[in-house]
């Protein structure tokens, strides 16, 4: 043990606290939860959607005057940003708390999104792209642990899906937005400026929502604070109660904690890469695979649809509504399986079965195959089994790793996923659209498709059967 944990050491105490969180029944507080931490996920794909429908009118001289490189490169930026503000963010979440952290974070995105719809130039908008991703990058890391920390076990799964799907309602509001406010070849000087302005607005009042959201218990636990753990827990109890007008159960399961006030890194490196190597690797390919599909695609659609579809500027919402809506529908219908077939073979299915469907549009669209609206019903279908994939990757990296470890865990793999699979996505495929031809964007598509396929694999072969078990089954606690 190193000096720095054995300074932080207090005295260990029996807790029944995790048994009483998953024993309750589903009611209007944990509706709450959803709602007013789930909205990271919308936000997240209202800026991508945001990004990818109105990428071409930005091009326009009345608006940035910007190349398809270039709003590949400002996306890139984003996910630059996002990755700094899940390491920086995710640290701090586990060491200060998760309520305090995705207030701060969340406020950081309201003023960076702001700022955005007020850039005058190619610089001004990709320095508040990279502030805005700083402060949705932060927000994953609080927001999955303190949702997987209030959910109860058996309902984890498909809640976690479902949270996370809910991307797909921001870039659904994207796409509508972007039909109404761009109009052809982007001349709608400021409609551009609106769009990102939708995402402020929704912030600010989520951001009011979130103060009766509380501190998670398990954290509280294990961070020496088992008085205000107990409190808070009792306070969801009665909640719950009048919610559901029926006296809960007494819990006889309990726990004993050893709490830190500090985990070093010391401590959560060895964790992951020694007692949970082959987890560990697991989630970096499930994350770096579906940040390269979603990344690439998402950001640079737009230019697809108006370079090689003929597509013009004020329709392209109109072809990535769809998408959204699939993507959507995926998490939503295939969800609740991921509690009853199991976390491991959903994911292995899931993950490949969007991989191969990608392989086919990628020849069929080398061959001239597919149209504007053939190849978006391609993508739909892809996406139906890539979205619940992708939430996937975030639940598994929520769960199977020590709760004292969890944010930055979270950050950790998305960070590296991020990096590896994301971050120079974007702008690889606003090139190999800038380069003319259709094989080059295709060799794109087949390599996100091998990606996916793999990490299937992976998962059917290392991943962890967590359906309906508490978290502290899956993952040691380290205060344990």
């Amino acid at each position: 043990m190193s000096m720095s944990a054995t300074t932080h050491r207090l005295p260990s105490v029996r807790t029944d606290i995790p048994a009483r969180l998953d024993r309750l029944p589903w009611c209007r507080f944990h509706m709450l939860v959803v709602a007013a931490l789930g909205i990271t996920w919308i936000l997240d794909g209202l800026e991508v959607t945001i990004v990818g429908s109105i990428g071409p009118a930005l091009e326009s001289p009345t608006a940035l005057g910007l190349t398809a490189a270039d709003v590949g490169m400002a996306a890139s930026v984003y996910l630059a940003g996002a990755v700094f503000g899940a390491l920086l963010f995710g640290w701090l979440t586990d060491r200060v708390g998760r309520k305090k952290i995705f207030n701060i974070t969340l406020g950081l995105y309201v003023v960076s999104v702001l700022l955005t719809a007020c850039s005058w130039n190619m610089w001004s908008f990709i320095l508040f792209r990279f502030l805005t991703g700083v402060g949705i990058g932060g927000e994953y890391a609080a927001i999955n642990s303190a949702i997987d920390e209030l959910i109860p076990a058996r309902l984890r799964g498909r809640v976690d899906l479902m949270v996370n799907g809910s991307f797909w309602l921001g870039a659904a509001a994207g796409a509508v937005g972007s039909l109404a406010l761009i109009r052809d070849n982007g001349t709608f000087t400021y409609g551009w400026r609106f769009g990102f302005a939708i995402g402020g607005v929704l912030g600010l009042i989520v951001l009011m929502l979130r103060k009766w959201v509380p501190e998670s218990p398990r954290w509280l636990v294990t961070h020496g604070h088992h008085e205000e753990a107990h409190d808070v827990t009792t306070g969801i109890e009665r909640r719950v109660e009048e919610a559901s007008e029926c006296k809960l159960g007494v819990v006889t399961q309990t726990l004993t904690v050893h709490p830190q006030r500090v985990f070093g890194f010391g401590q959560i490196l060895r964790v992951m890469l020694a007692e949970y190597k082959m987890r560990s690797a697991l989630a970096l390919l499930l994350m770096a695979a579906q940040a390269f599909l979603y990344n690439a695609v998402f950001f640079t659609y737009g230019q697809v649809l108006t370079h090689h579809e003929h597509v013009t500027p004020s329709r392209v919402g109109a072809y990535i509504l769809p998408l959204a809506i699939g993507n959507l529908i995926g998490p939503v219908l295939l969800g609740p399986l991921f509690d009853t077939v199991g976390r491991r073979r959903m994911i292995f299915f899931t993950y490949s079965t969007s991989g191969l469907l990608m392989l086919v549009v990628a020849w069929m669209f080398v061959h001239h195959e597919l149209t504007a609206v053939t190849q978006t019903i391609g993508w739909v279908a892809i996406f139906f089994f890539a979205s619940p994939a992708a939430s996937a990757a975030y639940l598994t990296a929520s769960e199977i790793f020590p709760l004292e470890t969890r944010a930055m865990a979270i950050s950790i793999f998305f960070v590296l996923g991020t990096l590896i699979g994301g971050v120079g996505s974007p702008y690889l495929f606003g090139r190999l659209i800038d380069m003319g031809g259709r094989m080059p964007l295709s060799l794109g598509y087949v390599g996100a498709a091998v990606l996916m396929i793999a990490a299937g694999l992976m998962a059917l072969k290392f991943g962890v059967d967590a359906e309906g078990k508490s978290l502290e089954e899956i993952a040691r606690p380290l205060s344990n």
